[in-house]
């Protein structure tokens, strides 16, 4: 029945619809939601309809390659996987499932500080490409031994999300009562009851924990303790350029920053030594009102040129829209809510579902485009529609 539902889901969309009817609320409106009013949660995928495609006709597309190099590794996609908190909420087969779907599909998959898989069990899972996202928590030394933690592990980037000094206002999880890790408290009893299978499988699979720092930091205390108030509480808001440079130089691989906006923070990023971008507002959960990281590729990429690699992440739902933003001017593109609505709808075959469609979607839109390759999309090929915002 549930590979049932999986094949007769024929977009994100349908995931997502699937992941809403096997997750508890609470659950299911963590991944969905985001900040105040979610102005710019719906802002970025709705962006990308301010842009349209022209193609280019009469050229053999009868072979059409996908390979992307980015980050130091080939591809075999323009897409991967963003980093994403505590999938063990959402399946029992956690980070580990969708690291083997990423590794299965020929392409990287990213694992969170606050993962409830460790580094070395994500390097014995897959030998695919991997890279690590870095919170620089109050505790510095922690943050060094992520660095040393990847080297041994063979990781092939890290990132450093720098858009979250605090959590966002996410009044989804305030009305649901979102706690870390789930509680079967009367507010949300009903709520678990009515999907036995999650629940079951939370009961037969205990094992959450936030497997990256639970040595060093007591991240869940001695009793319930609300997600807000965790990251609150742990991470640090004197961050800045330096600690980002610092940083940087602690790491001898590709090393990304993830969660800037603006042309500004783009050249600062490339002073301090970055080698590429994140463009990002963290899904829509940080700061409402920030503008779509769709609209923000070409202002950077005509502010840094080719210095720096650039991928947009937030808001791929489609694989025209990783098309779009190829145009535009990114390297690649990421995303995390798809694959996590695969993995709540499915764990890892879920997942496999979520990768392969996108990837169906962006081989036949470069072949409708008129394109063989993704170094043959162009600026050419795509045009912001007169009028639009």
């Amino acid at each position: 029945m549930g590979y049932a539902a999986l094949n007769n889901s024929y977009n994100i969309s349908d995931l997502r619809d699937l992941a809403e009817r096997r997750l508890p609320a609470p659950l299911f409106h963590y991944i969905d939601g985001g900040s105040d009013d979610e102005w710019t949660l719906r802002r970025n995928t709705v962006a990308f309809d301010n842009y349209e495609l022209t193609p280019s006709y009469l050229i053999d597309v009868d072979k059409v390659d996908l390979k992307t190099p980015v980050l130091g590794c080939e591809l075999d996609l323009p897409f991967f996987l963003s980093p994403t908190g505590m999938s063990r909420l959402f399946h029992h087969g956690k980070e580990r499932a969708v690291a083997r779907a990423a590794s299965k599909f020929g392409t990287l998959y990213s694992l969170s500080t606050i993962a409830t898989t460790s580094i070395e069990d994500i390097a014995l899972a897959t030998d695919g490409p991997k890279m690590f996202q870095i919170y620089i928590l109050k505790d510095r030394g922690l943050t060094s031994e992520f660095v040393e933690r990847c080297k041994a592990a063979n990781y092939d980037a890290i990132c450093l999300t720098v858009d979250m000094p605090l959590a966002g206002n996410r009044e989804r999880d305030h009305r649901t009562g979102m706690v870390m890790p789930p509680k079967f408290g009367l507010k949300s009893l009903w709520n678990f009851a009515r999907h036995p299978r999650w629940a079951l499988n939370m009961a037969l699979h205990p094992d959450f924990k936030l497997a990256n720092v639970a040595h060093r930091v007591d991240a869940l205390g001695s009793g319930t303790m609300g997600l807000i108030d965790y990251v609150n509480s742990q991470f640090d808001r004197t961050v800045n350029w330096r600690d980002a440079e610092w940083l940087a130089k602690q790491w001898d691989k590709p090393f990304v920053i993830k969660g800037l906006q603006s042309a500004e923070d783009a050249r600062c990023a490339r002073d301090i030594g970055a080698s590429a971008i994140m463009i990002s507002n963290h899904g829509g959960r940080q700061l409402d009102g920030v503008p779509a990281p769709v609209d923000c590729i070409r202002p950077i990429r005509d502010a840094i040129d080719d210095d720096l690699e650039l991928i947009l992440d937030g808001g791929v739902r489609r694989g025209t829209h990783v098309l779009k933003a190829i145009a535009l001017g990114a390297n690649a593109c990421s995303f995390g809510r798809p694959y996590l609505y695969g993995l709540a709808a499915g764990g890892e075959a879920g997942v496999e579902r979520a990768l392969m469609l996108l990837r169906t979607e962006v081989e036949r839109g470069m072949a409708l485009l008129g394109t063989r390759t993704i170094t043959e999309i162009k600026p050419s090929h795509v045009n912001r529609i007169l009028g639009q915002s």
